[in-house]
């Protein structure tokens, strides 16, 4: 089953009361007639702005976005999309909400934004994300997630609020394990060693570590940038970021701080690099860093990368701490609408479902790494099949989708600020030299006041 336990909630007043008197008044799916937004006639025509952080990223990412825009406009020739990046210095996080929200502001927001998933409270509750449920029907919304490739069920639940669907998952990875084979078979490592758990990566980062004179591991979860990862860190080791009922930050308790502390450890143990989130996976893409956790979307990246640089690129699932299982979270975002017209409503869903599609994920997952979130394509010969035989570093990550949690958002306006406070605190406690305890528990209180 899709739908959540929890009892609906209709918040699209707040996306009207943001933007004042909407051009074509309330959406018929959200004014609580229940009939579902029109559909386009054949001849009708119809612009939308689709905002999305991958088209800040040149390359892989930039490339595969356009040319399935192109590929949507061509299927659907009455619809006309601008694709554009966050607006002024946004980037890929908190950048990509502030960017809806400053031009909804303006009275034009985007009718189809790319939002990271720490921003789900925000986006329905401040900035008025449509109930797609609302606008279009359940029954319409559940459609889209089957199909002859449906979405894996721990995927498609991802963008539901209180029991509806504000945005469909869109892309995302799990925290995977990349490393250089042929570091470790130089440091006299096997190529395929166990690197299921913690101590075992430690140890095997002594060994490299011990052969090229420098740190050869790196996790970008222990930087600001890296709270996604983080939270699967703290779940790992027993502790969360935030109680069940939304109430309470614990990532000051017993269990995150063991999480912290175990990185801390690995840190004085000089195997654990000191380095910002871009010079960690710069690093090891040339080879300097052996052993990195990292978002599976910079696997093209590190596969070309390899190839260049002549080395064995690897992949394995988050490591577990002892005594537990490993819980990884999902990176990424879901698409979201923000639309008042019912005609860009309804253009802005068959876009949705397009760039959600078969197809969509055959382009996205093959191209930039990214998982298929519909996972069968990976068993169709005519979509992902002989990609994903001939790539051995999806299996980690696609195996984590059965064990995915997700990503907590933090409730309230200072999302951001909470973010930013947790990174800081992981960054002092693990690099510079804070207690872990002392550090991770005044960062808890600080944040605890924001969300009261």
């Amino acid at each position: 089953m899709r739908r959540s336990t929890f009892s609906a909630v209709v918040v699209a007043a707040v996306a009207a009361a943001l933007t004042g008197c909407a051009t074509g008044g309330a959406a018929p799916g959200a004014s609580g007639t229940g009939a579902p937004v029109p559909e386009l006639g054949p001849d009708q025509q119809v612009d939308i702005v689709f905002e999305s952080y991958n088209l800040q990223q040149a390359g892989l990412w930039s490339d595969t976005i356009n040319g399935l825009v192109a590929d949507f406009e061509a299927q659907h020739p009455n619809i006309h999309v601008k694709a554009q990046p966050p607006q002024g210095s946004g980037t890929a996080g908190a950048g990509t909400a502030s960017s809806v929200q400053t031009q909804m502001l303006a009275g034009s927001p985007p009718d189809v934004a790319q939002l990271t998933f720490d921003t789900l409270d925000f986006a329905v509750n401040e900035l008025g994300a449509q109930s797609l449920d609302g606008l279009f029907g359940t029954e319409a919304v559940d459609a889209t997630f089957g199909g002859e490739h449906p979405f894996h069920p721990r995927a498609a639940t991802l963008g539901d609020w209180e029991g509806e669907t504000y945005g469909i998952p869109y892309v995302f990875s799990t925290p995977t394990l990349f490393y250089n084979a042929t570091a470790l078979a130089k440091a006299g490592l096997p190529a395929d060693a166990d690197l299921s758990t913690w101590p075992k990566v430690a140890a095997a980062a002594k060994a490299v570590t011990a052969a090229t004179g420098k740190p050869a591991l790196s996790v970008s979860c222990s930087v600001k940038g890296g709270n996604w990862c983080m939270q699967a860190l703290f779940r790992s080791a027993g502790g969360d970021v935030l109680s069940q009922d939304r109430k309470t930050i614990e990532f000051g308790e017993p269990g995150a701080v063991s999480a912290v502390t175990a990185l801390r450890q690995m840190y004085d143990d000089g195997v654990l690099a000191n380095l910002d989130s871009t010079t960690q996976y710069e690093s090891f893409a040339k080879g300097d860093v052996a052993i990195q956790l990292q978002t599976s979307a910079l696997q093209g990246m590190f596969m070309k990368s390899a190839a260049t640089g002549g080395w064995d690129l690897r992949a394995a699932p988050m490591p577990a701490f002892e005594g537990h299982a490993a819980v990884p979270t999902n990176s990424g975002s879901a698409l979201f609408t923000f639309s008042q017209d019912p005609a860009k409503q309804r253009a802005s869903w068959e876009f949705i479902k397009f760039m959600t599609s078969d197809h969509a994920y055959t382009e996205i997952s093959s191209k930039i790494g990214y998982l298929p979130l519909r996972p069968s394509l990976t068993q169709d010969p005519a979509s992902l099949k002989e990609w994903a035989d001939n790539n051995p570093l999806l299996a980690p990550n696609l195996g984590q989708l059965d064990k995915l949690e997700a990503w907590e958002s933090y409730p309230g306006n200072s999302y951001v600020q909470a973010d930013d406070i947790l990174g800081q605190a992981v960054e002092d406690a693990v690099y510079y030299g804070k207690d872990p305890a002392a550090t991770m528990q005044a960062a808890q209180e600080r944040v605890q006041e924001l969300i009261q």
